[in-house]
C-alpha cells in the first residue's frame, strides 16, 4: 500500500513565472482592454481628435501670414511641428491611466489572475500607440484639407508618422514611471505639463529658429522636441533622412534603456 507525503503549505516551493508567449498574450490581453475602455468612454479620444483639428486651425490663421506670407505657405513648417506637439502631448494619458487604475484598485485584482504580472502595464503602454496612430492620421488629414502636400510622398508621410509614434511610445515610458510613484492622477497631469509645455513650445515646431529671439535659439536648437520636429520636415517635404531622424531615434532608445526598467521595478514594487 502506497502512501502520500502531504508537504506543509509553507515548505511548498512556489513559481511565479510566466513565459515570453504568455508574457505577450496576455499584454496584447491587457491592451484589447484598454481598447475597450475606448470604446465605451469614446470622450478620451478627444485630445487626439479635437486637439490636432483646433490646434493647426488655430495656428494656421493667426501665425500663417506673419511667420511665412500665407497660410498655404506655412503648412510644410507647422504640420509637422503641430504632429509632434500632438501625439507627444498624448503620450501623458498613459501615465494618467495607469494612476487612475492604481488608484481604484483594478490593479490589486489584476494580482489573482493567472496572468504575467507585468502584463497590466505593458498592455497600456501598447494601446496607446492607437491613440497616437489617431492623432497623426488626423493631422497630416486636417493638414491635406487646409492644403498642405507633402512634397516627398505617401511613403515619407508614413515613415514619419511611425518615427513620431515611436519616438511618443518611448517617451510615454517617462510618463508611466510618473504615474507609479505619484500619489494621484492630477499630480501626473501637473508634473507632465511642467515637463511638456517647455519643451514642445520652446522649439522649433511653430516658428523658424533664426526668427526667434538670439538668447533663445541656443536652447530650441538642442531642444529634442526640435531635433524630432526636423527630422519629420526633412522626411514629409523633402523625403530626407537626415541625421535629426538618427538622434531622434536614439534619444528614444536611450530613455527606454533608461525609464523602462525603472517603470518596471517600481511597477513590480506595488504589483
Amino acid at each position: 500500500m502506497s502512501t502520500t507525503t502531504i508537504v506543509p503549505g509553507a515548505q511548498r516551493e512556489l513559481r511565479n513565472h510566466t513565459s515570453a508567449a504568455q508574457t505577450l498574450q496576455n499584454t496584447i490581453t491587457m491592451a484589447y482592454r484598454g481598447l475597450l475602455k475606448i470604446k465605451r468612454t469614446p470622450e478620451q479620444l478627444m485630445d487626439v481628435t479635437l486637439q490636432p483639428i483646433l490646434f493647426t486651425l488655430m495656428f494656421t490663421v493667426l501665425f500663417g501670414g506673419a511667420v511665412a506670407g500665407d497660410a498655404v505657405s506655412y503648412l510644410p513648417l507647422l504640420i509637422p511641428g503641430i504632429l509632434v506637439q500632438t501625439v507627444i502631448t498624448t503620450s501623458v494619458v498613459t501615465g494618467t491611466q495607469l494612476r487612475e487604475d492604481m488608484d481604484k484598485g483594478v490593479f490589486d485584482r489584476f494580482k489573482s489572475l493567472p496572468i504575467a504580472r507585468i502584463a497590466p502595464l505593458s498592455g497600456a503602454l501598447l494601446a496607446d500607440t492607437v491613440r497616437y496612430a489617431i492623432a497623426t492620421t488626423l493631422t497630416f488629414a486636417m493638414g491635406y484639407l487646409l492644403g498642405f502636400r507633402p512634397e516627398a510622398g505617401i511613403g515619407a508621410v508614413v515613415l514619419a508618422g511611425l518615427l513620431v509614434i515611436a519616438c511618443s511610445w518611448a517617451i510615454s515610458w517617462i510618463f508611466a514611471f510618473f504615474g507609479v510613484i505619484a500619489r494621484s492622477a492630477s499630480s501626473v497631469q501637473g508634473i507632465s505639463m511642467i515637463v511638456l509645455f517647455p519643451l514642445t513650445f520652446l522649439s522649433n515646431a511653430f516658428v523658424p529658429v533664426d526668427k526667434l529671439p538670439t538668447w533663445l535659439q541656443g536652447f530650441v536648437n538642442i531642444n529634442p522636441v526640435s531635433h524630432l520636429v526636423s527630422a519629420v520636415r526633412e522626411l514629409v517635404n523633402n523625403g530626407v533622412v537626415g541625421g535629426d531622424l538618427v538622434s531622434s531615434l536614439i534619444g528614444a532608445a536611450v530613455i527606454v534603456a533608461v525609464f523602462a526598467p525603472l517603470t518596471v521595478r517600481a511597477y513590480m514594487r506595488k504589483a
